[in-house]
């Protein structure tokens, strides 16, 4: 069995967990709560590239993404930046949709799993 690394943990949750060569990622929320669902999910991916750097890898190894969104109104607007920001030839497994998320300010929260190296530099 591989060690678990846990990235930026404390008693409830990590942001990241990393096992063998996955990375688990918690779900991302924009901090900025007043933004559109533009803004916010602009935020949200670069959250997702910094952390998938902290764990040793990058967006175009992605495996999977769960997006919710708050309303399905934000949809098309929240996959126009989505689709600019998918490495070509690497867009992952997907699913989105509707849930009512924990702060009500919060348009899109995403969680993701990637692929990684076997050790972390």
């Amino acid at each position: 069995m591989s060690d678990i690394i846990r990235i930026d943990q404390n008693a409830r949750r990590s942001r990241a967990t990393v096992v063998g060569n996955l990375v688990f990622l918690a779900g991302q929320v924009a901090d900025n709560k007043s933004g559109d669902i533009v803004q916010q999910t602009r935020e949200v991916l670069t959250k997702v590239d910094a952390m998938l750097a902290r764990a040793g890898t990058d967006k175009s190894r992605l495996l999977n993404v769960q997006i919710w969104l708050k309303s399905m109104d934000d949809f098309d607007a929240m996959n126009a930046v989505y689709d600019a920001w998918v490495v070509p030839g690497s867009a992952p497994t997907r699913a989105c949709g509707r849930v009512d998320l924990a702060d009500p300010a919060w348009r899109i929260e995403l969680i993701a799993i990637a692929a990684a190296p076997m050790t972390l530099v």
